[in-house]
């Protein structure tokens, strides 16, 4: 798609710019459904909401995949991972009259941070087990689409019966659906359309950003693992970090977590789609200790935020939680750290 490297980084930044510009759209869109629909912010942002932002994660990777480039496709998706995490971390900062996670305090974002957790652990399973596939695709990926299936059931029967919920305190923002249509405001079905058409745009920049990708790794002495780790994974994670600053800016702070928690356990689907588009073999096998490492980054980064959930500090250092900054600490360390171990 791009024949040039300025023509490749042109592109990327538009790609990028879009992305960032339908964020916005998407989070107010995606608020308005929550009400409206009454399913709520947790299961909208960690189902809806969570998979149109990852619609350019989505693009990039399986663009890598299908195109034989298993390193950059991994880096991008478990890079993701990490970065959404950290914007999390940012969006704490960004909140300021608590913990982000203890004003947010939902049983709905902790069943899909553990979600994440355990779907996380399939991949690293496969890594660690010797080679193994039918045509082409390694068993995990199959079962790893059926836990999903099986914990998004959890968090809709959770939202209908839960079984526990948070206790209440000043700083608690409860999810309280406003289901009166707001004088002027489009129908049900506009709203739907304007997300259908928002989430049209976020994915066809996923795609373009991933095609500029592959031309500056083939210019470039960079490598896929660079790369897709820390370039393609932060820009095609921007979509995460604009809509969990408006979610907060706009008052809707379990649409704001469960946007994050729920695109990382969709993410960890786009892994195992992604070993049925690599058509050389497990996918999971074609990567090196480069990708391990991240993998376990974003498993000890992910278990760090259910304990903040489930711990709710109402104010640490810098005023939020002892999670938000161990999360932005660890992603800085292992981001330094990944030009020293290669690929």
């Amino acid at each position: 798609m791009f024949e040039s490297l300025g023509a490749s980084i042109v592109g990327f930044g538009v790609a990028a710019a879009v992305i960032s510009l339908c964020g916005v759209g998407l989070t107010r869109v995606a608020d308005r459904l929550a009400d409206r629909t009454g399913w709520g912010e947790a299961l909208l942002g960690g189902l809806f909401l969570a998979g149109v932002t990852s619609l350019p994660d989505f693009a990039a990777t399986l663009t890598a995949a299908a195109s034989g480039l298993p390193e950059l496709a991994l880096g991008n998706s478990l890079g993701s991972v990490a970065v959404n995490l950290a914007f999390l971390g940012v969006g704490d900062l960004a909140y300021r009259k608590a913990n982000l996670e203890h004003a947010a305090a939902s049983s709905s974002n902790l069943i899909n941070a553990t979600l994440s957790i355990v779907l996380l652990l399939f991949p690293l399973l496969a890594m660690v087990t010797p080679m193994f596939d039918v045509w082409g695709v390694h068993p995990v990926s199959a079962v790893l689409l059926a836990a999903y299936v099986f914990g998004n059931r959890l968090i809709r029967e959770d939202r209908l019966r839960p079984m526990w919920r948070p206790r209440r305190t000043a700083q608690t923002v409860s999810d309280e659906p406003e289901t009166v249509t707001r004088r002027g405001e489009t129908t049900l079905a506009g709203l739907w359309l304007r997300f259908a058409a928002l989430a049209a745009a976020t994915a066809l920049a996923g795609w373009g950003m991933m095609n500029a990708a592959e031309t500056i790794v083939a210019e470039t002495a960079l490598s896929e693992t660079v790369v897709g780790t820390l370039f393609t994974a932060f820009f095609t994670s921007t979509p995460e970090l604009v809509t969990t600053i408006a979610a907060i800016r706009f008052g809707a702070l379990t649409l704001a977590v469960s946007n994050i928690v729920g695109t990382n356990a969709l993410t960890a689907v786009v892994i195992a789609v992604a070993d049925f588009v690599y058509v050389s073999g497990s996918i999971y096998h074609a990567v090196a200790a480069a990708q391990q490492l991240w993998l376990v980054v974003a498993l000890l980064m992910t278990a760090i935020l259910l304990l903040g959930l489930l711990r709710r500090e109402r104010y640490g250092i810098g005023r939020i939680g002892f999670e938000s900054f161990l999360i932005l600490l660890i992603y800085l360390a292992a981001t330094a750290s990944l030009p020293l171990i290669g690929d």
